[in-house]
């Protein structure tokens, strides 16, 4: 699959390998790789790292690799590796053969940590998760020596063993690397290497009871796999000191670490555990619900990879933390949408109308446009007929000033068919107004009448007769407030979350050649927005997600000059 550059030639990150490449450093090779923990499904911010390292990787003929770092059983499914591979390949990433899983190096991980015992680098520790914890200290204060801390090499090499073979229970003993009690930097405090963990592994079933920590295995596979340039967020500079000293006192092959900003979004959380809250406490219906920022989520709501991948190039790579506009990402899915989506008639709430002067048991077929913005894209034929259905939001009985919709004795233009008049509102015992008693223009089908009169209204339209049962699902932001977790003392993130996220519409009329719509086709519903067919069509009546709507604020400020763009 083809794909654009996914950042600026010019970041900070590209300038570095570009210079590794310049002095040869790792020979001129460049290897990259995404480790993507298997404990729940990707979102737009791991969009930003897989195009980032495998952009990098393309753009200098080098090498791109998937790694799950499935380390914590308690927590890692099949079903998350599979919607990552999913989710990757979607994005237009491609680690040909190089998949792998830090599941594959458990064994030379465990040797390699058998020698830094050897070497008298660690040692076993009885102490208590909580009781590691104070041990370790403050920020302004250094820690202090466990007890088990200068334990004998032989010893600690026993009770390694021991561990592994399961001979103790879970929390009762880790194994800790020695390194400095007194570090400003609170991960070289001792860090813990190895915790046990009687659970079955995803891939490795029962053969493991210790399962290593993620600053254990993510440097030394890094160095099994040579990747050259080990790219990850700002959270990860403070353990850069840690991912060096274990390579260098293994004296292993040693990539480079280079950290950038995580993408933060407005009206969004991107945190996994937040995520996976949402999940479980059912405030969503899954993981690819279309209000969810998951990569899964947005696909089935109707986001494309090239809106995406458009949207990271677009936020480029910095060393800041910031915060991007989510309406910049509408207007990335917008600009792509309206490229590629055929224009379609859709009635969201359908008011009849009658067209008195139209001869009863007559079909004409009337030519409409698929996409004006695609000179390739034809034209189809739609059926027009005395009883029809519009938009009820389209007619005032008492009309405003600069009405130039539907009301009694106004004239509108159907699009690519008449002229037609409102001549009476037909109401019910209620007083609800049910049906539309109008006239035509016969002379007015090509949108200009012989005397010249011109109209400003145009509306959509479906013939009643023809026209499709539909159930729209119109989306909003899941959160009210830009930051979610701006809240009151005492108050939570999903006190923010938006009532009206969801709105579904049933009783929808559509065209009828969306009877071959299929889930994940895509369409612009005229007047409305973009929609992506869902998965959840059937028997007879399809549901069309709304992706984005068709007004586009970001474009408009952008053209102000008064945005502020991200870095």
């Amino acid at each position: 699959m083809p794909t654009p550059d996914t950042t600026s030639p010019t970041d900070f990150v590209r300038a570095i390998v570009e210079e590794d490449i310049r002095t040869g450093r790792f020979g001129g090779r460049v290897q990259t790789r995404f480790p993507p923990e298997p404990n729940g499904y990707l979102h737009i911010g791991h969009a930003k790292s897989i195009l980032l390292n495998f952009g990098i990787a393309r753009d200098s003929g080098g090498k791109f690799n998937l790694r799950f770092d499935d380390t914590n059983p308690t927590k890692e499914e099949t079903e998350y590796v599979e919607s990552i591979m999913q989710d990757v390949r979607w994005l237009g990433a491609d680690w040909e053969d190089r998949l792998f899983f830090a599941s594959d190096y458990f064994e030379q991980l465990y040797e390699w940590a058998g020698q830094l015992i050897k070497a008298g680098k660690a040692y076993v520790d009885d102490l208590s998760a909580d009781e590691i914890r104070q041990y370790r200290g403050t920020l302004s204060e250094p820690g202090k020596d466990s007890p088990c801390r200068n334990r004998a090499v032989e010893e600690n090499l026993d009770l390694f063993e021991r561990m592994r073979r399961g001979e103790f229970p879970d929390g009762s003993k880790v194994l800790r690397a020695k390194i400095d009690m007194a570090s400003p930097n609170m991960n070289m405090r001792d860090p813990v290497m190895y915790r046990i963990l009687h659970a079955t592994h995803h891939r490795t079933a029962d053969r493991w009871c210790i399962y290593p920590m993620y600053d254990w295995a993510h440097g030394q596979s890094d160095s099994i796999e040579g990747i050259t340039h080990s790219i990850c967020t700002l959270e990860f500079e403070d353990h850069r000191p840690l991912y060096n000293w274990c390579l260098d006192t293994l004296g292993a092959y040693h990539p480079r670490q280079v950290e950038f900003a995580r993408l933060a979004l407005t009206y969004t959380v991107l945190s996994k555990r937040k995520l996976i809250t949402l999940v479980r406490e059912g405030l969503v219906s899954g993981w690819d619900d279309p209000r969810m920022p998951t990569i899964s989520g947005l696909r089935r709501r109707g986001y494309t990879a090239e809106a995406i991948r458009d949207f990271c190039q677009r936020i480029g790579v910095s060393k800041a933390n910031t915060t991007v506009e989510v309406a910049l990402l509408e207007h990335c899915l917008r600009e792509n949408l309206n490229k590629r989506c055929q224009r379609v008639m859709a009635v969201i709430n359908p008011l009849k109308v009658v067209i008195e002067n139209y001869p009863a048991g007559q079909v004409e077929w009337v030519e409409a446009t698929n996409n004006p913005e695609d000179g390739s894209a034809g034209a189809r034929q739609m059926p027009f007929a005395r009883e029809l259905y519009v938009d009820r939001d389209d007619f005032r009985e008492e009309a405003p000033p600069k009405w130039f919709r539907l009301a009694p004795g106004r004239e509108v233009r159907l699009k690519h068919a008449y002229y037609i008049t409102c001549k009476e509102a037909v109401k019910d015992a209620a007083g609800q107004v049910i049906e539309l008693r109008c006239t035509y223009d016969p002379a007015s089908r090509s949108g200009v009448t012989p005397d010249g009169r011109m109209v400003k209204g145009t509306l959509q339209w479906v013939s009643a007769a023809h026209a499709l049962d539909a159930e729209a699902r119109l989306y909003d932001s899941l959160f009210v407030k830009p930051n979610p977790d701006d809240v009151p003392e005492g108050r939570d993130w999903r006190d923010n979350i938006n009532p009206h996220s969801l709105e579904i519409v049933r009783g929808c009329k559509v065209e009828p050649g969306l009877v071959q719509a299929q889930p994940g086709d895509l369409y612009q519903f005229m007047r409305v927005g973009y929609f992506c067919c869902d998965p959840d069509s059937a028997g007879g009546t399809h549901v069309f997600n709304r992706a984005v709507g068709l007004r586009d604020t970001w474009a408009k400020v952008e053209k102000s000059g008064k945005a502020n763009q991200p870095d």
